[in-house]
């Protein structure tokens, strides 16, 4: 039994590493967001705390997230391993297959950016203090989190409540998601017996807007519309290959999971 210790515990993701760690046996400490670590034994890391759909509207507390409250525990807490939670948004959009030790690119004139810009940070601190420190790049996380407004959760909220979704972006446009449970299994698999410094956290597949509304269409029985002019968005595919060989390579599938998540928030409203 380790000592599990969970920053940002009170998020979709955090909350679930906490259950997942308890459920194996470890011992789990969850401290509030504020609490004073100075000196403190955290044993192994997670470290959860991090902004999501809003960072434009709070670039102050995007930062403040991101690196100023983690450089804070890095300098000043002890801990055995410590998996800082990053995001495949860093590889930005296009074609071709994202991995580990591509250079990441970002522009500061793009609002967008931010977010890319402090996470970046967030990895290059982390590294740079100590060699028990690992940066996992989480892809688009799904699993019953309808309290967000990310894209998933939002489409299915508009397909049950309004019997419509009409989307701001081509049916084309594509990107990566992993489930709540795999996202979890491997990170404490990372943070416990990981051997390299940064990871993928992803299904390996994109899957299509078009593909995930056909799904929720079905699920919901609503009616689908894309607006004039909608862009096309794709991001690459996203290498999974150094966490298939490390830790094994079965992950679950979005479209086979939609039925279950319209389930879900139907049941949730």
């Amino acid at each position: 039994m380790a000592l599990v210790t969970i920053l940002g515990s009170s998020g979709f993701i955090g909350a679930h590493l906490a259950e997942k760690a308890r459920a194996m046996g470890h011992e789990c400490f969850c401290p509030g967001r504020d609490e004073d670590l100075a000196g403190k034994d955290l044993g192994h890391v997670v470290y959860s705390i991090g902004l999501t759909a809003d960072f434009r509207q709070r670039p102050f507390d995007t930062v403040q997230a991101h690196v100023c409250r983690l450089a804070e525990i890095l300098a000043q807490a002890r801990f055995e391993s410590f998996v800082y939670l990053s995001s495949t948004r860093l590889y930005g959009s296009g074609a071709g297959e994202a991995k580990e030790e591509d250079a990441l690119t970002a522009r500061p004139l793009d609002p967008s950016d931010l977010y890319n810009l402090s996470k970046a940070m967030g990895e290059s601190l982390c590294l740079r203090v100590s060699e028990k420190t690992k940066v996992a790049r989480l892809s688009n996380v799904y699993g019953p989190d309808f309290g967000s407004r990310n894209f998933l959760t939002d489409i299915i909220a508009s397909a049950v409540d309004t019997n419509e979704i009409v989307l701001q972006s081509a049916l084309d446009s594509a990107k990566d998601y992993i489930s709540i449970e795999d996202a979890t299994d491997l990170l404490l698999a990372m943070l416990l017996n990981g051997k390299e410094r940064i990871y993928n956290a992803a299904s390996g597949k994109n899957v299509s807007h078009g593909e995930i509304v056909r799904a929720i269409a079905d699920a919901a029985g609503c009616r689908v519309e894309v607006a004039p002019d909608s862009p096309v968005i794709r991001f690459p595919r996203i290498s999974t290959e150094r966490v298939d060989q490390e830790f094994g390579g079965v992950r679950k599938s979005l479209l086979d999971e939609i039925p279950a998540l319209v389930k879900a928030y139907k049941i949730a409203k």
